[in-house]
């Protein structure tokens, strides 16, 4: 059973003790693998680098009266996100700065991987953290609407602080 549907998402990460946070809205195509199975699908705008992000901030400083849509330079990534009421995978690529993949999954510690450019002709390595999943929350049927996910961010014994990722998926 293979089913589509494009829906407006609002994907939010939040930090409840740093001052971490992030919001992406835009329209998504929600696949129904079976009755309690979804992928979706969304293209999201790219991540700014320090340096294009301390340019924007200068050139706003010199022109904070003129307002005009900017294009934001870099590659659209590309959220790929598998849903279940038990467990939750996000992958990120796309971009040639940084792409990722999460795992959660409630009361267990799920892996988070991160890959950064590499310079050389190396195989390059994930970085990879452990996540602890406290809470996951899927609501709505038969189509989900909404995702929550709380969980602790570790490297090895030290805790890199806690999370919440909240998903609406407008029905």
């Amino acid at each position: 059973m293979l089913t589509h549907q494009r829906k407006p998402v609002c994907l939010s990460l939040i930090s409840t003790d740093l001052p971490v946070q992030s919001v992406v809205e835009t329209a998504a195509t929600l696949y129904q693998k079976d009755s309690q199975r979804f992928h979706l699908l969304m293209n999201a705008p790219p991540i700014k680098t320090w340096q294009e992000a301390k340019a924007q901030n200068s050139q706003n400083t010199f022109s904070s009266t003129a307002k005009t849509n900017r294009k934001i330079p870099g590659s659209p990534r590309i959220l790929w996100l598998e849903i279940s009421p038990y467990r939750v995978t996000m992958t990120m690529q796309g971009n040639p700065h940084l792409s990722y993949r999460h795992f959660w999954e409630k009361g267990v510690y799920g892996m988070s991987r991160y890959w950064l450019p590499n310079e050389s002709l190396q195989n390059n390595h994930p970085i990879r953290l452990r996540n602890f999943t406290r809470n996951l929350t899927l609501t709505g049927h038969p189509l989900p609407e909404h995702l929550r996910v709380e969980y602790e961010l570790w490297a090895r014994k030290v805790q890199l602080g806690h999370y919440i990722l909240n998903l609406e998926i407008q029905n």
